[in-house]
């Protein structure tokens, strides 16, 4: 029933928001270029699913956010594990782990450009450095949050360090850690789109430059809203397994 009053609440925003820009655009008379009507917009997204385009843009899109949430999670998972763990460890690499996150993403990309060059992998590292620290941070609280009770219990029932980790800390850290890649997930994309916009040929990111410096700005919303669709969508995937997962809580 929650679901369902969810659906219908979610679907009467966008009617209202959809009306509201109609009305806007009949109201104000603006031209096409600076706010185009839903129904133009519409149009437009039918003619580059038509021809490929769109398509052709997502799927690399998603390549780059895939490969980079992969590679961002793994690593951030296993070294917040580890400075969790080895406390000495994180005084010496917590500055420079802040340090790196202080500098703007946008400013640190053209930099991997220049190193990896114009192609996917620059754009996977972006993706990835930008999901990193969230991440990072949500596994070392979480392993951090579990009680120091349950850590002795482990030990008087003599269980190893897997066991430890399977059966305690893992479960334990879960809540906290699928909050941080809720947050990750969604800078994924961010991170993705920043990639392309500093150099590439192909993607999403790529397309809203195009959109831009043709003045065509039912693209240009044609392909934020695409982004803004991948992002909802990885969110709303994580708050599933996030049910699934600790379905005990709700």
């Amino acid at each position: 029933m929650k679901d369902f009053r969810q659906k219908v609440v979610t679907a009467i925003s966008i009617a209202f928001f959809l009306a509201l820009w109609k009305s806007l655009t009949w109201w104000c008379r603006y031209p096409s270029f600076i706010l185009p009507p839903p129904e133009e917009v519409a149009r437009r997204f039918m003619e580059t699913l038509a021809d490929g385009t769109l398509l052709r843009h997502t799927r690399i899109t998603l390549l780059e956010i895939a490969v980079g949430l992969a590679l961002g999670l793994s690593a951030a998972f296993v070294l917040g594990y580890v400075l969790a763990k080895i406390p000495l460890m994180e005084f010496f690499l917590s500055p420079l782990i802040i340090a790196s996150q202080s500098v703007p993403i946008v400013a640190l990309a053209p930099l991997l450009v220049i190193w990896f060059g114009f192609g996917i992998l620059s754009k996977i590292l972006v993706c990835a450095l930008t999901v990193f620290f969230p991440v990072l941070v949500s596994t070392i609280v979480g392993i951090r949050s579990v009680e120091p009770e349950l850590r002795d219990l482990m030990r008087v029932l003599k269980a190893n360090q897997w066991q430890t980790f399977t059966k305690l800390e893992l479960p334990a850290a879960l809540p906290v850690m699928l909050g941080g890649l809720k947050v990750g997930v969604t800078l994924s994309v961010i991170g993705a789109v920043v990639g392309e916009f500093v150099g590439a040929d192909r993607g999403l990111g790529f397309l809203v430059n195009l959109a831009r410096g043709l003045f065509d700005t039912p693209l240009l919303f044609v392909a934020l809203g695409t982004l803004a669709a991948i992002a909802i969508t990885l969110y709303s995937a994580v708050n599933a397994l996030e049910k699934c997962i600790l379905r005990w809580r709700y």
